[in-house]
């Protein structure tokens, strides 16, 4: 694959608690100058970057993040003020405790709620839902490719990067073999290298999450480094 057709697979993402707008704008430029499929930003800097950027870029945020067990109304707010802001798409983070208590339908309820907030000016957003497969036996992780089917999300996400562990070949596998028509999989944390890039599109990942695209297909230092 080439360096452009790469990119347009990256959520050129950069969620580290200490990030400046100065680095923000950085990681802006740069998925504007290699056509990245969207920038991956914390939900502070939503409405800064659409009014200094506004269409020039495709602007993603995240909910609930990074550790998702905020209770549903306050990641439905959340959400609703990220959509009026500027945000195209958004990444939500499961209650991985619901799960691990057998509240399956609760998790269902919810990301369907968020699914609901995914509206504003230009229409529906797309949502995309993490489940922090890291944390989660196999059983429960394909009982989550039905539950983000059923609840009408756009993808499913491996990981918030914040977990222990990111991304892996196996489970972008698993999730292709259970997800239903129309869903597809991101792949987010661990990816490392220029050879991770293409395994995991290969695999099956329609959308890849990290910061160190530019740095690794273009050569340069990528904001956050």
């Amino acid at each position: 694959m080439t360096n452009e057709e790469i990119f347009k697979y990256i959520d050129h993402t950069l969620l580290k608690m200490p990030s400046s707008w100065e680095e923000i704008r950085i990681l802006c430029d740069e998925a504007v100058r290699f056509k990245t499929a969207s920038v991956c930003v914390p939900p502070s800097y939503v409405l800064p970057i659409y009014k200094e950027y506004e269409n020039k870029l495709n602007i993603c945020t995240v909910i609930g993040f990074p550790l998702g067990y905020n209770v549903t109304p306050a990641k439905v707010l959340e959400t609703e003020q990220a959509v009026k802001d500027g945000a195209n798409e958004i990444d939500m983070v499961i209650n991985v405790g619901d799960v691990k208590n057998g509240k399956f339908d609760k998790v269902k309820e919810e990301i369907k709620q968020i699914k609901k907030a995914c509206a504003g000016m230009g229409g529906e957003k797309i949502l995309k839902v993490i489940i922090e497969t890291c944390f989660l036996t196999e059983e429960e992780k394909v009982r989550m490719c039905s539950i983000v089917t059923e609840a009408g999300a756009n993808y499913i996400k491996t990981s918030t990067g914040f977990g222990t562990a990111g991304a892996t070949l196996a489970d972008v596998e698993l999730f292709r073999k259970h997800i239903g028509a129309g869903v597809k999989i991101k792949a987010a944390g661990g990816v490392k290298t220029r050879e991770d890039l293409e395994a995991f599109i290969a695999a099956g990942a329609a959308r890849i999450g990290t910061s160190s695209a530019v740095k690794l297909l273009a050569g340069e230092k990528a904001a956050g480094y």
